[in-house]
Order: structure tokens, then sequence, then C-alpha cells
């Protein structure tokens, strides 16, 4: 197992279980403690996991914002079929919101090159990847750019939003839960991201499965106000069917 496949698996246990331990971890993935704790240091240096006595915890227990680059190199398969699933939601021709984070990004790569396309985003990446496009106007909103997702958040970018409405909207979120809805540990993202809710026709969330079940600090919105969730075959049946009955289509990709 190469180092960023084995990375991978302790951050996925440390989410599922609520955290790791050096020497459970060293006996089921069969390399040495000291290969573990190198393991447990880079994916706190990546904000991953926050190191404690013997082991590690998920950030989100202790209510920190993963950085954007060390969400690029986690769930990549997952979130690769999620955003190619996605495709099936653009429109002809009109205007898309595309929010911040590694899984709209990742969507926005696969953007075609034969559709006349408006894109409004406040995600600094994503106006950088599609600007040349000559198929496609990119707006942003404009505001304070937040270090941890490189997106536009505050008054700018928030009156700006209000003034605008899409065909379709691909938004991601840092946590989904069944009862207590769509949360981020920020609340300007918080604000920014309600307010996305509303200035879309149909609105499309890409989110892999380590994120549902997660609660975070600020709740912006109810699994009813999206249309679409489109996730990962990592969430079990029932589980999607459960998201269901509150509203959404599931997909699982």
């Amino acid at each position: 197992m190469y180092a960023r496949e084995r990375q991978r698996q302790i951050v996925r246990l440390a989410r599922d279980v609520g955290r790791v331990d050096v020497a459970p971890l060293s006996a089921e993935l069969g390399v040495t403690p000291e290969t573990i704790r190198r393991d447990l240091t880079t994916l706190e240096e990546h904000g991953l996991l926050r190191r404690v006595h013997g082991g590690a915890i998920p950030v989100e227990l202790w209510g920190l914002e993963d950085q954007l680059a060390a969400r690029e190199v986690v769930m990549t398969q997952e979130k690769a079929r999620i955003a190619e699933a996605a495709l099936a939601e653009l429109p002809e021709q009109g205007a898309i919101l595309i929010e911040s984070g590694s899984t709209p990004a990742r969507f926005a790569e696969l953007l075609p090159r034969d559709r006349e396309l408006t894109v409004i985003t406040p995600a600094l990446p994503v106006a950088q990847l599609l600007a040349a496009r000559p198929n496609l106007t990119v707006l942003t909103l404009g505001g304070r750019v937040r270090s941890t997702t490189l997106g536009e958040v505050d008054g700018w970018a928030v009156q700006r939003l209000r003034e605008v409405y899409a065909d379709v909207a691909f938004l991601g979120t840092n946590g989904l839960s069944a009862t207590r809805g769509l949360t981020t540990p920020d609340h300007a993202e918080a604000e920014l991201k309600a307010l996305m809710l509303r200035a879309a026709r149909h609105r499309v969330l890409l989110v892999d499965h380590s994120k549902i079940g997660v609660v975070r600090l600020h709740r912006y919105g109810d699994l009813g106000d999206v249309d679409v969730v489109i996730t990962d075959t990592g969430l079990a049946p029932e589980l999607a069917e459960e998201l269901e009955s509150h509203g959404p289509r599931v997909v699982r990709a």
C-alpha cells in the first residue's frame, strides 16, 4: 500500500469512529508504529487530522476546517465520479452557480466546451480555471477571500449573490445530516451558502459519503432546500433512501 493510499485509509477510519490510535493502525495496515506516526504528522500538516496522545482525531471534532489543498487529495475517485454524474444536471445554455470546494471544482474541470454558459462563482480557482474558455462567461462575486477555501465571502459577495438568479447551482457542503440539514464550520460561508440555495431554480449538492452524517457548527439549510444530492457508492442504499425521504433525489455515482 502506497503512503497516500494508506493515509486516505487512516482519514476514513478516523472519521468513521472518531479517533485512530498508533498501535492498532500499525497492526491493521502492516507498517511500523514510526510509519504511522509520520503519516499522522503529515495528515495534521494537511489539516485533516489533529494529533492527540497516542493517535489522532478528525479536525471536525475540533471545529476546524480542512484546507482546500488537503481536501483535493482525499476521496479523489469518489469526487471524480460525482463530478461526472453532475454533468447530467447541466443545462444546454443559461447561467450556473459553482460554489467553492474541491468537489465543485472537480465538476468545473469537466464543463463541456460546446455549450454557451454564464458561470457565477465565489471560487477563485474555478474562475481562474474557466476564464480562458471562449464558450463561457465567468463572473466572480467579489468580497473577502478565505485562505482555507480560496472563496469570496462577506459583504460584496453577499450583495452580488442577492442580485442574481441562475438556472442551476452546483453546491458543496461540509456536513449533511437527515436531521440537522446542511452545515459548515464558518459563519461567513454559512451566510453565502444559504443565499446560494435561494439563488437558483435547480439546486444540486455534490458531496462524498464521508460528509454525510457529519454536523458542523453553523446550519444554513435543510435537505428539502436541494433538489438533487449526488454522492458516491460509499453511502449505503438504505441511507440514500432516508435522505430521499426528506425531499431530494439521491444519486449514488
